[in-house]
């Protein structure tokens, strides 16, 4: 017939073209076949089609050699585009955890009769690497279609006269393959006219409109863009059947409901466990079905839960349509969806029952609860709408006895946590108990399985502001915000010490005011504040040179005091004397009490000289850099430490690990240069985790463990008369976790330890961390971030307030537990008096640090 390999005739009276050949086409002659001729086969119902005597499908002529020689010089001209003859075909896409194969794409064109817009979406399949159909009736598409199942339909709009473009698109839309087809409608360009709807092209089954435009790159950009669009598009959409079909078969119970609780989706297993149709619960929402009775405060924890994001995991009772009581293993994941929302909950739940047991405790066990009791006591308006979520399934014979194998394995592990063998001792006691006894455990075991077992809830504390803002500013990361502020720190640069700067040659050579200031530095009244002013602001490297000779820091360092002084000129100049609160004096003070802590004798009993080193270094340089605003700032103003350390313990990281640049980045400050390497890695491990201790975040985690772990078993020893017992006591004291405990301890109380100075010094640290918190309110306003502590107005702050929750919530608790242990009465009493003093302002509606002259 004249044609080259590429083309060929079908049964079907559809040309096929494949990709592989030049770009150069010869087609057959054309036939005599006609519409009627056609016709005289069954009809397609429902597909219309005008009958004229024309062609089926029609075929250019051997082009002449003036045509041949433009198309050769068209097609040179494209070429010279830079672009490869053919495109390599898509092979692999990305849906989700699924990686896809996409196999050549297959394109059908549907047009009557052959003419430049025809060629111009062959020559683009060409190019592309798409394998192209050529039909020229209704009902040769169709059977071509049915038979290659293609991915992108071009149907000619353009020409009525020859058959109905619309109807062939709907008849070809009643077929189950067309479910993911693209079907594009070439319709004319009308220059003159005034844009037409294209709501009856969609309505008859375009998926778009093409307006004509026979050149060929605009023929083939619009292939690319719905390869790249509509097509990956559809493709995904087919793989989603293999999730459904796994959906229907899974034993266990699945449901999906919107973010409004209105359930989507209920597989099989779903409606054989609950006893309900699909028909009755689709498009309703959970409070629409009957639930069974639970306690309010449980399903607040589970909303409460979910609604932030978090997955919740545990043990549930639900009841059926039938009014039967069946206990489950529920899992509610909420499903990120568009804008960062939720916009979907999936609940999975696995049946309890006595034939069931191993499966019920391994599911138990399982510590996936993500129920965050410190983040979950937002109260959700909409109680009980998730008791439908909690349903169950059947688990197959080879499902249920894989997961048991496996499960075994697990239990069969010698690497079980402690808190493992806690809820496996629940789980056994569970299973002989009756039903108010094992629903009890299963809330037992709902606090076990959160993240924050030391962290307690505020409770009626919850109602004061002070109380509120002081938690949420100081052991939160604040709200997740995209912000086009960003946050940078004013000490983008380390500084530098100018070699101008006058300093200390040697303990010798202070002069004698500042001696003067330090006399009684060993005391716990010493006053800091006359040591800053004697300084001039500097008061970091003068108490440092004097503590640290004490402790003998150098000698244990193997490193000259010309060194330390160093070391300490350039910390102390990475601390912001900007910053009213944060600055070097703070760091100063914090070094004072770690030194006045060590001093203690059961103190000295428990650390070995590398902890007292670490200890003392951790208190110098635990908020070197600090830019005077809080985590939570940080975060919000999506500041680059924040993005650095992932939103957590920011600048408790940011202070560890700047110190040790500043150190060792000049031999003439490393203070570690002459270490052995094993000591020097032990020593830094002992910094970093004492500068980490400092945050917030983890304040009652810290108390809790150094109460239950050491207070507890020394104050038992004492009652049952082991006062002698020294071998018992160093046993408790010296054990390489509690030693870790004390040593965060110890640091956690010099940090904060400002209300147990005496009263003026107890007053200015009071005023300048307030006037550090208003100016953090006043920029987050600036900035129109959230504010993370609203209390601290400059203009309507109560400063007595504020002191008497910080050290309601943070302060007495840690220092009757640090007391017990070091033996600080004087602080105590300080503690107290300090307490008396700004209750008595309170009391005065006093919002200022000193009442006003008699």
């Amino acid at each position: 017939m004249g044609c080259v390999p590429s083309t060929n005739l079908s049964d079907s009276r559809v040309i096929c073209h494949s990709s592989n050949e030049s770009e150069e086409y010869n087609f057959p002659h054309q036939t005599n076949t006609t519409m009627s001729q056609q016709q005289q086969g069954n009809p397609v119902p429902g597909l219309f089609i005008k009958c004229y005597n024309t062609s089926t499908y029609e075929t250019r002529t051997n082009s002449s050699k003036k045509d041949k020689r433009e198309n050769s010089q068209s097609m040179e001209a494209e070429a010279q585009t830079g672009r490869p003859n053919a495109k390599a075909p898509v092979t692999d896409v990305q849906f989700g955890p699924m990686r896809l194969h996409q196999d050549q794409l297959q394109v059908l064109l549907v047009f009557a009769e052959e003419d430049e817009q025809s060629s111009g979406f062959r020559w683009a399949c060409d190019k592309a690497g798409f394998r192209c159909n050529l039909a020229r009736t209704p009902q040769s598409a169709l059977e071509c279609f049915l038979d290659k199942h293609h991915d992108i339909i071009i149907i000619d709009h353009r020409h009525s006269r020859y058959f109905d473009a619309e109807a062939l698109c709907r008849s070809i839309r009643t077929t189950k393959a067309s479910e993911n087809t693209v079907i594009i409608c070439v319709v004319q360009r009308h220059p003159d006219r005034e844009e037409s709807s294209i709501l009856p092209l969609i309505s008859a089954g375009f998926t778009r409109r093409y307006v004509e435009n026979s050149s060929r790159m605009a023929c083939y950009n619009e292939l690319i863009q719905l390869e790249f669009g509509q097509v990956q598009a559809q493709f995904k959409l087919r793989a989603c059947n293999s999730l459904f079909t796994a959906l229907e078969k899974s034993q266990e119970a699945i449901e999906i409901t919107s973010e409004d609780h209105v359930i989507q989706y209920v597989n099989p297993a779903f409606e054989t466990m609950m006893g309900y149709q699909i028909g009755e619960l689709i498009e309703k929402e959970l409070t629409e079905v009957p639930i069974n009775e639970k306690k309010a405060d449980f399903l607040d924890t589970i909303n409460s839960c979910i609604k932030i994001g978090k997955e919740w995991q545990g043990m549930y009772y639900a009841k059926k349509k039938n009014g039967d009581s069946i206990q489950q293993n529920v899992k509610i994941l909420p499903v990120i969806g568009q804008g960062g929302k939720i916009r979907h909950y999936v609940s999975i739940s696995r049946l309890c029952n006595d034939n069931n047991k191993v499966e019920k405790t391994c599911e138990c066990i399982q510590a996936e609860s993500q129920t965050d009791t410190q983040t979950c006591r937002h109260k959700d308006m909409r109680k009980g709408s998730l008791d439908v979520r909690s349903t169950t399934s059947r688990g197959s014979d080879g499902s249920s006895q894989r997961r048991r194998s496996s499960m075994a394995r697990v239990h069969s592990m010698t690497i079980e946590a402690p808190i493992t063998k806690v809820i496996n001792i629940i789980n056994a006691a569970q299973e002989s108990s009756p039903l108010p006894v094992a629903e009890a455990l299963d809330r037992a075991l709902e606090i076990l399985r959160t993240t924050e077992l030391y962290s307690p809830q505020l409770g009626t504390k919850d109602e004061d502001p002070h109380t509120s803002d002081l938690v949420g500013g100081l052991m939160t990361d604040g709200l997740r915000r995209l912000s086009g502020n960003e946050y940078i720190l004013s000490a983008k640069q380390t500084h530098q010490v100018a070699g101008s700067l006058s300093s200390p040659i040697s303990l010798n050579d202070i002069p004698p005011r500042i001696t003067e200031a330090m006399e009684n530095e060993e005391q716990w009244d010493f006053d800091i504040f006359e040591l800053e002013a004697a300084t001039h602001k500097r008061p970091l490297v003068y108490l440092g040179l004097k503590i640290f000779a004490r402790f003998g820091i150098c000698e244990f360092l193997n490193c000259s005091e010309s060194t330390l002084r160093s070391w300490l000129q350039v910390i102390e100049a990475n601390y912001h004397s900007s910053n009213s609160y944060h600055n070097s004096t703070h760091s100063a003070d914090v070094l004072h009490a770690t030194a006045y802590f060590l001093s203690k004798e059961r103190v000295k009993q428990t650390l070995d000289p590398i902890d007292e080193v670490a200890a003392l270094i951790a208190a110098t340089v635990h908020d070197v850099d600090h830019p005077g605003r809080t985590n939570s700032f940080l975060c919000n103003a999506g500041s680059e430490l924040a993005i650095l350390y992932n939103d957590t313990a920011v600048l408790e990281s940011h202070h560890a690990a700047l110190a040790f640049q500043l150190t060792t980045r000049d031999g003439k400050c490393n203070i570690f240069k002459n270490m052995e390497r094993n000591e020097y890695r032990t020593l830094r491990q002992v910094i970093i985790d004492m500068v980490l201790a400092t945050e917030m975040t983890k304040h009652f985690e810290h108390v809790n463990k150094f109460v239950n772990s050491i207070n507890k078993p020394l104050a038992a020893l004492e009652e049952n008369g082991n006062n002698g017992d020294g071998e018992s006591i160093k046993t408790v004291l010296r054990s390489p976790e509690n030693r870790i405990l004390i040593k965060r301890m110890l640091i956690k109380c010099a940090d904060i330890s400002n209300p147990c100075r005496p009263r003026e010094q107890c007053i200015e640290w009071a005023g300048r961390i307030s006037e550090e918190y208003f100016a953090q309110t006043d920029e987050e306003r600036r900035q129109g971030l959230p504010v993370v502590m609203p209390v601290f107005d400059r203009n309507t702050c109560s400063i007595p307030k504020s002191q008497l929750s910080f050290i309601d919530y943070f302060i007495i608790d840690m220092f009757d537990a640090w007391d017990a242990f070091a033996d600080l009465p004087n602080l105590m009493e300080h503690l107290n008096n300090n307490i008396k003093y700004w209750k008595g302002l309170d009391g005065r509606n006093l919002r200022v640090l000193r009442p006003p002259p008699e």
